[in-house]
């Protein structure tokens, strides 16, 4: 079993529980009532915390992760916390995860990974138990190692309030104490421990700010960590100030047309914070921040010029910036071998059916009805293409070119990739939810229609 390299400098052997008493009784002792989900590694952070609450009389459960990583190092640290609970009389919740092979499946990094495979478990232990919240061990130094990668990224003014306290499944605490007054109570009162750097961490970075970052801003500033806390309490407050005020902004800007985000121009220019605001409402769909300057851009652009995430893109047409996903892989070719038929897409329902001519013909612009004679199948759905022409209803067949109907009808750019047509025989009947054709029209002489209908799907 390995101890801490450097003995810390003493505060008095009972300081961290009175403090951490005090801060329970004021924090949580109330308000988290019930019985707690304690995940615990082994390491000095976690153990301590079993500690304490035991000091405090909190009622817990542990559960230890063994992600197969360390092989018998890992072994060894599953031991000793299952031997602790054995000799306190605690509720022990082990696992064992094949983490790489779970890595691969998911494409994701290891210790990534991990976070989602002990989380995921922790949440499913609370559901079979009745646990009230899951706790863990970030403390003061892990709070100020998260803001600095928050604002390394550039995470906006959301990555500065640091680690919740309390997110409603998760508590964290031991925020209010650093490694050092957390590492000299574990070494005045020997209590049993198990060092691994990995398991410390999320990721490697994270140690990079942890062994380099932190330690040069204590040379220069001995209470960093205890002053970036408390401002990180202090950027928590006053971000409920921003986020309200942003929300409010953005409930006048925004308007939602379907699953679109429609963005006037001259409106959002008109307001101080454009970068702000831009920022706000797009990261939530992929956008980072280093992609503000470029969709600011689209102000003063022409239409049809975009901005892309990995999900959505925004896009300059006409006097709005739209933000909308990116097209479907769904496919953009279907048969129609026989009636009835009902086909769905990544955004539609559409039903075919064959009957007799209605007296009166639907008005409604999702149905139409098709001659059942001057038709044949199979029908083709399709999505539009370049080149495509109809002879639209009412224009005594006059050819027209489908795009250009879609220019005249001032259909957005990003709407024009999910036209859907239907063709029967290589002649577009329909233009969907638009126009039928003349050469497919129902007259007094028709006996039987095929009507289709479309729905969209709001699911």
């Amino acid at each position: 079993m390995k101890t801490l390299h450097t003995k810390p400098t003493s505060t008095g052997l009972n300081d961290l529980p009175n403090k951490f008493a005090d801060h329970w009784q004021k924090n949580f002792a109330y308000h988290v009532a019930g019985r707690l989900l304690l995940a615990v590694s082994g390491g000095m952070d976690s153990m301590a915390l079993a500690h304490l609450l035991q000091h405090v009389g909190a009622s817990f459960a542990i559960a230890h992760c063994n992600f197969g990583l360390r092989g018998a190092e890992a072994d060894a640290d599953e031991q000793l916390v299952r031997d602790w609970c054995t000799a306190h009389s605690i509720q022990f919740h082990g696992i064992r995860f094949e983490t790489k092979k779970r890595a691969e499946e998911l494409k994701a990094g290891t210790q990534e990974t991990a976070r989602i495979l002990r989380y995921e478990w922790f949440s499913k232990l609370m559901a079979e138990h009745g646990y009230t919240r899951t706790a863990t061990a970030h403390h003061a130094n892990d709070n100020a190692e998260t803001v600095l990668l928050n604002l390394f990224r550039g995470t906006g003014i959301r990555g500065l309030h640091g680690i919740l306290p309390d997110n409603g499944t998760t508590i964290r605490p031991l925020l209010f104490a650093t490694r050092a007054e957390i590492a000299e109570y574990v070494l005045q009162t020997g209590i049993a421990y198990r060092e691994d750097a990995s398991n410390a961490s999320d990721d490697y970075t994270r140690n990079a700010i942890r062994h380099q970052v932190i330690p040069a801003a204590e040379k220069m500033f001995p209470n960093a960590v205890a002053n970036m806390n408390e401002t990180i309490i202090r950027v928590a407050e006053a971000e409920l100030l921003y986020r309200s005020a942003v929300e409010r902004a953005c409930s006048k800007l925004v308007e939602r047309r379907g699953k679109d985000l429609y963005i006037p121009i001259l409106k959002l220019q008109k307001e101080q914070a454009i970068d702000t605001l831009l920022f706000e409402i797009t990261t939530q769909f992929g956008f980072v921040p280093a992609q503000v300057p470029a969709i600011r851009s689209l102000l003063g652009s022409e239409t049809g010029r975009l901005v892309q995430s990995a999900t959505h893109r925004i896009i300059r047409n006409r006097n709005f910036l739209v933000i909308t996903a990116k097209a479907t892989t769904d496919t953009d070719l279907i048969t129609i071998d026989e009636l009835p038929a009902t086909i769905v897409t990544g955004t539609h329902k559409f039903t075919f059916s064959l009957g007799a001519a209605p007296g009166q013909l639907p008005t409604e612009s999702n149905i139409a009805c098709l001659d059942a004679t001057k038709s044949s199948l199979p029908l083709i759905l399709r999505k539009k293409r370049t080149g495509d022409y109809m002879y639209p209803l009412g224009m005594g067949m006059k050819k027209k070119k489908v795009s250009r109907m879609l220019v005249d009808a001032k259909v957005a750019l990003h709407e024009k990739e999910n036209v859907w047509v239907v063709e029967s025989n290589k002649r577009i009947a329909w233009l969907v939810g638009m126009r039928l054709d003349e050469r497919f029209k129902v007259s007094d002489a028709t006996k039987n229609v095929i009507t289709i209908t479309m729905e969209p799907i709001t699911n």
